[in-house]
């Protein structure tokens, strides 16, 4: 769970998923949970959050039932696609999930 002011020290970071999930045309269940499972696990470290906000963008289409290649989310939020590939089934984990084994 996160608190409201997570919200606001993350405004930017939320911006970047917000507009890679556009640009994705990802539906609005995919862009809330991307939303929730960022602001429930964001790293105190800056260098690390383009990753797991990428992460948490590519989990949260998953959710939906609104995948997308990990290279295409990688590419919308401008990481490599290592990153997601890396933090993708941590994200899901934290969340509840249990990550699919194919």
């Amino acid at each position: 769970m996160y608190r409201a002011s997570d919200e606001v020290e993350n405004e930017e970071w939320l911006s970047r998923l917000q507009r890679a999930a556009e640009s994705l045309e990802l539906s609005a269940e995919a862009r809330s949970n991307a939303t929730d499972m960022f602001l429930s696990g964001v790293p105190e470290d800056d260098r690390s959050k383009p990753a797991m906000a990428a992460a948490a963008l590519y989990a949260g289409a998953l959710i939906a039932g609104d995948e997308r290649p990990q290279t295409a989310v990688a590419e919308a939020m401008d990481v490599t696609r290592l990153s997601v590939q890396q933090h993708w089934k941590d994200v899901l984990e934290d969340a509840g999930f249990r990550p699919p084994s194919w």
